[in-house]
Parts: C-alpha cells; structure tokens; sequence
C-alpha cells in the first residue's frame, strides 16, 4: 500500500472514529445543531474534496492534488450550505403535503423520506449539478498549461450536456440519488448531511471504477 493510499484511509478513519467516540459525537451533533450552514460547509468541504482525491487515484493508479483543489473545496463548502437549507425545505414541505393528504402516506417514516427524495432530485439537483458541472469546467479551463482567455461561452462549451443529460440526470438521480438519498432522510437529522457528503464520494469512486473499465461514455 501507497503513503498517500495510507494517509487517505487514516483521515478516513479519523473521521468515522470521531462520530463514534461518545464525547466527540456529542460535540459533532451539537454543533450541527447549533451552526448547520457551518457544519455543513466543512462537511462537504472536506470529505467531498476527498472524494476527488480517490476519483483521481482510481482512474491514475496515483495520488494527484486536484486542479485548483481550494477553489473547488470551496464550491463543495458552499454546496453543502445550500444542501443544509434544501434538506430542511423539502423535508418540512413533503410533510406538509402529507399532512393535507396531497401525498399518499404519513407524514413520518418511510413515506415522508421517500417523497422527500423524489422531489428533491426531480426539482433541485439538475440545477445543482449543473451549476456544480460549470464551475468544475471554469476551474479546468482556468488551470490549464495552455488557457486562453476564460469566459463564459468557454465554460459552457467545457460541459458535456449530453453525457449530462443521459447519465448524470437520466441515471444517477433515479438509480443512485434517490434510493440514496431516501435511506438519507430516514436517518436523525444530525447525520443527514455528513450522509450526504459520504455518498458523494462514494458515487465518485463508483463512477470512477467503472470509467476505468469503460462502462461509462
């Protein structure tokens, strides 16, 4: 085993033995109840930027440092503060739904999370995955050996729309994110979000394996 595969896997395992530990879990749910945007900026800052990482090593068979890595750390904070506030709406909404019987179901447990899951990724996640899908095109334009001069016709032409529609939005969302993301909602509302960030890296990683193995165009 590498150093760097070695380094990865000691952070990795840091950070499940800190929501395990009774004294640091205590902490880690009481500041995400108290500061949830916070929490959830370093949440996906962290181990969404890890995730990269592993993307990286898997299709290279080596540790490489992710072009423009603090800009897209940042991008991931800031997706994880708008996940914070776009959890709680969705999950507040549904139950509302089912509470006037506009949804088959209790207001609780499976129904509730299962709803919750479906219009979230059918309404809110094509808009943010192809906001996320732009802003990884303007920081790889941004960083290449030879730029020209970066604008937005640029960046719109970096995207793949086709491979964005056909399998980012036509079969993550229904075959991965919304199973996922309803297991996600079944959960204490403290780890919904850390959730969330680790199912992000493990698409990553998934994604990677079988882009390596030429299933994925």
């Amino acid at each position: 085993m590498k150093k760097g595969d070695i380094s990865w896997s000691l952070l990795l395992f840091g950070i499940i033995l800190f929501l395990v530990v009774p004294s640091t879990r205590n902490l880690f749910e009481s500041s995400t109840n108290s500061y949830p945007y916070l929490m959830g900026f370093i949440k996906f800052a962290i181990l969404a930027t890890m995730g990269e990482f592993l993307t990286l090593r898997i299709v290279n068979k080596k540790w490489e440092k992710p072009a423009g890595l603090f800009y897209r750390m940042f991008i991931w904070g800031i997706l994880g503060v708008v996940i914070v506030l776009v959890f709680d709406l969705f999950n507040s909404g549904v139950a509302r739904l089912l509470t006037k019987d506009m949804l088959p179901g209790s207001n609780s447990g499976f129904s509730l999370a299962f709803f919750t899951s479906l219009l979230m990724n059918m309404i809110f996640a094509p808009t943010m995955m192809a906001f996320h899908s732009i802003t990884d095109a303007y920081i790889d334009l941004n960083f290449k050996v030879n730029k020209q001069k970066v604008n937005l016709k640029n960046v719109v032409e970096e995207v793949s729309w086709s491979h964005f529609v056909s399998f980012v939005v036509l079969k993550t969302i229904p075959f991965f994110w919304i199973p996922a993301h309803t297991i996600v909602f079944l959960l204490p509302e403290e780890y919904r979000i850390i959730t969330a960030a680790f199912l992000s890296m493990a698409l990553g990683a998934i994604l990677a394996f079988a882009s390596k193995k030429g299933r994925i165009g």
